[in-house]
């Protein structure tokens, strides 16, 4: 298959902190991966590579084949990189509608006003929300506000979208709900993705291959079915016990 973003042997450091160390990661066109590790393990951190806010200090980042980052420098800027987001955040503009919202990427990429118009009728019908594309974000619902979020990203047509636990706030049948449509419009597309998450069951919904950072370093990589038989690390066998993100009860001495 055909390369759509990697990782060769990056490193980066915050300060003496090191957060990657040697992360090597490719990501074919039209797969699907969830990358999940504990808080500090460097996950966002490596979506911010691949997006090029952040430069590696050794290494390099490739967007379809070409270098994008290497060796401190960032050679491509984000906006040339055809990569679409989504933060946990979700950062939606409060004062413009959601179809200008959804729309907002096509007019940075001067799309005519009726092609843009007629791609985000599509997309916000896909999504379910065509009736509300004149609502502000404040008037939406949380699951509301994902959706348009997520709508935005893809209607891009994005060589890949980068999704940063956006998912995390919401109650499980909501997750549930967005899942299913995640999956489904990335199914239709054929769109690359990396899903950052700490919820084993997402990756598994989203039909992902799982690849685990810890400290820093790739410590597992498979489909969850084959890493669930054999947890490489006390970590990852907590998670498939369903004890990562349970609060911690102690018994009396």
């Amino acid at each position: 298959m055909t390369e759509a973003i990697a990782l060769e042997d990056v490193w980066f450091r915050r300060g003496v902190v090191g957060v990657l160390s040697g992360v090597s990661l490719r990501i074919d066109r039209g797969e699907r991966v969830a990358l999940i590790g504990p808080s500090g393990s460097g996950k966002s951190t490596v979506l911010r590579m691949m997006l090029g806010l952040l430069a590696p200090e050794r290494g390099e980042v490739r967007v379809d084949g070409e270098c994008t980052s290497q060796r401190g420098q960032v050679l491509v800027p984000p906006e040339r990189r055809g990569l679409a987001v989504v933060f946990q955040d979700l950062a939606l503009w409060p004062h413009l509608t959601v179809a200008q919202n959804v729309a907002f990427g096509l007019d940075s990429q001067r799309v005519p006003p009726h092609i843009r118009d007629d791609r985000v009728g599509a997309m916000l019908a896909r999504v379910g929300l065509a009736d509300k594309a004149r609502r502000r974000p404040g008037q939406l619902s949380g699951g509301e506000q994902q959706r348009v979020a997520i709508a935005r990203a893809l209607v891009l047509g994005p060589r890949a979208v980068l999704l940063d636990e956006p998912l995390t706030n919401l109650d499980v049948l909501l997750r549930s709900d967005l899942l299913d449509l995640l999956r489904a419009l990335l199914t239709e597309s054929g769109m690359t993705a990396l899903h950052v998450t700490h919820d084993i069951g997402e990756a598994v919904a989203l039909e992902a291959r799982l690849v685990v950072l810890e400290g820093g370093r790739i410590v597992a990589d498979g489909t969850p079915g084959a890493l669930a038989q054999a947890p490489p690390t006390p970590f990852l066998e907590a998670v498939f016990a369903g004890e990562v993100g349970r609060p911690v009860h102690r018994g009396t001495q």
